[in-house]
C-alpha cells in the first residue's frame, strides 16, 4: 500500500532533510496545515538531529502521540437498548457502515436491531433491509418520507420490548451545509433524550478518507449541530493512502477514531488501533 510513509521514505533516503518537502508530504497525507505544522515543529525543536533515513519513524512517533491510546468499549444503557446514531453526508458508506457496524457487535455476543431512518430515500431503506436479512439483524423502517424521529422512537420501542442490547440508527446522508437537515439530526437527537436520558450512547459520523480536507470540514459542520459527537467511522482505507486525516479530525475536533472500514465486504471493518493504523495504513 503506497501509504504517506512510504512516500516519505521515497523522498527523504539521504541524510539532510528538506522541511518545506516534508511539510508538503504531510499535508498531501491529509493530516491538514495545523497538525502538520506542529510536526514538524516538533521535529525540529528535537536535540538529536534526524536524518532522512529515520525520519518516517520519527513522523510515526509524533503521529501517535496525537492518536488516542485506548479505544474505549462501546457506551451501554443502564437498562433498555443502546443507542448509536449513524450520521454523515451522502456517498460516504454510511448504511453500509451501519451494518457492518451490527454484525461486529454480533460477533461479540449482543443483540442488534436497525433502524432505518433515512427515509428521505427508498433505495437506503431498502439498502438496509437487504443487510438486515443477510446477517439476521431484525430491522424497523418508517414509509417512505416519514419523520425519521418517530422511526427511531417506534424502533426504541421495538428493541426494548424484544431486549434488544444494541439499536443502530442510520440517518439519511446530507450536505453539511443544508441546515433545515443538520436541524433534523438535533429533533431527532432530542427525541431520543426523552426516551433515555443519556440516549444516543453514541453518535458515529461516517467519513470517506478519500475526501481529505472535506471529511474535516463535514466533521466540523456534523459536530456543531449536535450536543454530542462520540466517535469517527472511517471508510474507504484499503488503498487511498490518505488515512491522515483520522489525525487530523482527532487533533483539530477531538473526534476520536472508533472504526475503520478498510473495503466492500461485510467484515473489512474493524476497531480503530492507533499503532496499527500508523503502522500498517499511513
Amino acid at each position: 500500500m503506497a501509504g504517506l510513509f512510504s512516500k516519505i521514505l521515497s523522498r527523504f533516503s539521504k541524510d539532510d532533510i528538506d522541511w518545506d518537502d516534508l511539510e508538503e508530504a504531510l499535508i498531501g497525507g491529509d493530516l491538514g496545515v495545523p497538525l502538520s505544522m506542529q510536526i514538524i515543529d516538533s521535529l525540529q525543536e528535537r536535540k538529536r538531529s534526524i536524518s532522512g533515513t529515520d525520519i518516517v519513524k520519527a513522523c510515526r512517533e509524533e503521529i501517535l502521540k496525537r492518536l488516542p491510546t485506548e479505544n474505549p468499549p462501546l457506551s451501554r444503557a443502564e437498562a433498555g437498548p443502546s443507542i448509536i446514531l449513524v450520521v454523515g453526508v451522502n456517498g460516504v458508506g454510511k448504511t453500509t457502515s451501519t451494518a457492518k457496524l451490527g454484525k461486529w457487535i454480533q460477533s461479540q455476543g449482543h443483540s442488534v436491531m436497525f433502524a432505518a431512518a433515512d427515509t428521505f430515500r427508498a433505495a437506503a431503506i431498502e439498502q438496509l433491509e437487504i443487510w438486515s436479512q443477510r446477517l439476521d439483524i431484525p430491522i424497523v423502517k418508517g414509509a417512505y418520507k416519514a419523520d425519521p424521529s418517530s422511526v427511531c422512537y417506534a424502533a426504541y420501542q421495538s428493541a426494548s420490548k424484544k431486549g434488544i442490547d444494541f439499536l443502530l440508527c442510520d440517518t439519511a446522508g446530507r450536505l453539511h451545509n443544508r441546515h433545515n437537515l443538520m436541524e433534523e439530526l438535533g429533533k431527532m437527537e432530542r427525541v431520543l433524550g426523552k426516551l433515555e436520558s443519556d440516549a444516543p450512547h453514541e453518535v458515529f459520523i461516517v467519513v470517506d478518507a478519500t475526501t481529505g480536507s472535506n471529511a474535516l470540514a463535514q466533521a466540523k459542520e456534523f459536530q456543531a449541530a449536535l450536543t454530542k459527537m462520540t466517535g469517527l467511522i472511517v471508510t474507504k482505507l484499503d488503498g487511498s493512502g490518505k488515512g491522515g486525516v483520522i489525525a487530523a479530525i482527532q487533533d483539530q475536533l477531538d473526534i476520536a477514531p472508533r472504526f475503520i472500514g478498510t473495503g466492500e465486504g461485510e467484515d473489512d471493518f474493524q476497531r480503530f488501533d492507533a499503532r496499527e493504523f500508523v503502522e500498517q495504513i499511513l
